[in-house]
């Protein structure tokens, strides 16, 4: 998700991480093992003259399936879970609206959380731009037009 939100224009930054969880500065490895509750992130930070959070929550939908509880594709787990960590009450509506529009467009529930941003944990520097750095990573979903 990192390297196709970093082709947005109107990202500044973008940083992947974990949020969402118990644990304070979890690893990689405890993440994994399912006892942190957090899931995998990406936080973006975004110029809201050239893209609107409206924006960037469409262009999520367009490249996970929502659909999936606990995994996406062959990735299983509660750190793969379909999350949006909003700042505030506004960026929660806006969830939760684009969330109840899309509802219908898809054969299952839609099961993204939509929760309060906590602390996030910047992963680990080998998992930054991965898909640049190594070419692979690249999102399994084919992009679905919304």
């Amino acid at each position: 998700m990192q390297a196709y939100f970093d082709e947005v224009p109107g990202v500044v930054s973008s940083l992947v991480g974990y949020s969402g969880g118990h644990t304070k500065n979890p690893s990689y490895e405890q993440v994994c093992e399912h006892t942190t509750g957090h899931a995998e992130a990406v936080e973006l930070e975004f110029d809201p003259k050239k893209v609107s959070y409206q924006t960037l929550l469409k262009h999520l939908f367009r490249i996970h399936d929502p659909t999936q509880l606990n995994r996406q594709g062959p990735d299983v787990g509660d750190n793969y879970r379909s999350a949006i960590f909003y700042h505030d009450e506004e960026q929660k509506k806006e969830a939760e609206a684009i969330i109840k529009k899309l509802q219908s467009s898809y054969k299952k529930p839609i099961v993204t959380q939509v929760a309060l941003a906590d602390e996030f944990y910047p992963a680990e520097e080998y998992h930054q731009k991965f898909t640049k750095k190594t070419g692979q990573g690249a999102c399994h979903v084919a992009y679905k037009q919304i």
